[in-house]
């Protein structure tokens, strides 16, 4: 009776799913940039594949824990790529789509083993 007990619960546990990789974006109240982004990209996000294999969480730039980060968060919005807790690489700013999806699928693909879906 245990081990079927013990062997269903690791199954349940299994089942869940497990991101290691997330995308962090710093943030604060008042940038322009942060709801340009929000404006832009955010709707779309978590429907594509990036979105899917680095789900976004949202820090404020006030909160951010200096153990995960390389380095100091300066700039809003920084998008934190983190495995673990541990930062992987970033982005900073936002100048538009035409660069934020390149540059986060070139990130993705360089720092983990993420790949594009072909069609």
């Amino acid at each position: 009776m245990i081990r079927t007990v013990t062997a269903l619960s690791l199954a349940a546990f299994t089942a869940l799913p497990v991101w290691a990789v997330e995308l962090v974006m710093v943030e604060q109240p008042g940038c322009i940039y942060c709801e340009r982004w929000d404006k832009e990209i955010a709707p779309a996000y978590p429907k594509t594949a990036e979105g899917e294999f680095a789900p976004l969480r949202r820090v404020d730039i006030s909160v951010v824990e200096d153990s995960v980060t390389q380095r100091a968060v300066v700039f809003t919005p920084t998008f934190l790529l983190v495995e673990d807790d541990t930062e992987l690489g970033r982005l900073e700013g936002y100048p538009g789509a035409e660069f934020f999806w390149p540059m986060l699928n070139m990130l993705l693909r360089d720092k983990t083993d993420f790949e594009e879906p072909t069609e």
